[in-house]
């Protein structure tokens, strides 16, 4: 089965809450996509990234906060947009409502699976983009890269190789290497 399938029917905020806990599904212009569970490099990326931003964020006592699916992201209401992020700041509180994050995440990283490159490379950057997402980041497991997407001022669009270290613009001393974490991958 593909990672993503869509469903015929356009889906209301109401009709995506009433689906059961455990489903692992987003939505598109009010289009229903459901995902495939993700593999163990999938995890363990995952799981290092956000030990990382989270060990940066509480350094800095701020207003930032990391999230990690399943975690809703409510891009839109109509047609309903609804994403569930690999990983996520958060820094203004008041889009968070105790059940998902309404509105553009300041930072995102998507990990890509097999069966659904297009989604994180073509379909999301548009979406991320255009709510207002500053910076999204997609991590290719298979490729061994990390594209780098800066959405503000000079915007960027760069792609590095697993044994970099790369700078989280959004912030101004945060630098992720990813040395450590293909190191990770290959044990």
């Amino acid at each position: 089965m593909p990672a993503l399938q869509p469903q015929s029917q356009i889906i209301t905020l109401g009709q995506y809450e009433e689906l059961p806990e455990d489903a692992r599904a987003e939505v598109f212009d009010g289009q229903i996509f459901y995902m495939a569970s993700p593999s163990q490099d999938h995890q363990a990326i995952s799981m290092e990234l956000s030990t990382v931003l989270n060990t940066y964020l509480k350094s800095k006592n701020g207003p930032c906060r990391v999230f990690h699916a399943p975690f809703d992201v409510k891009l839109n209401d109509t047609p309903l947009t609804m994403v569930q992020p690999d990983l996520m700041i958060v820094c203004d509180k008041n889009k968070l409502d105790g059940k998902r994050c309404n509105g553009a995440p300041d930072f995102i990283i998507e990990i890509v699976s097999p069966g659904n490159p297009s989604d994180d490379y073509i379909r999301k950057p548009y979406y991320y983009k255009n709510a207002g997402v500053r910076e999204y980041w997609i991590v290719d497991p298979r490729r061994k890269t990390v594209t780098v997407n800066y959405f503000e001022g000079n915007m960027l669009n760069i792609q590095y190789s697993f044994d970099s270290t790369i700078k989280v613009h959004i912030f101004d001393d945060l630098l992720i290497n990813f040395f450590d974490i293909a190191v990770l991958l290959n044990s």
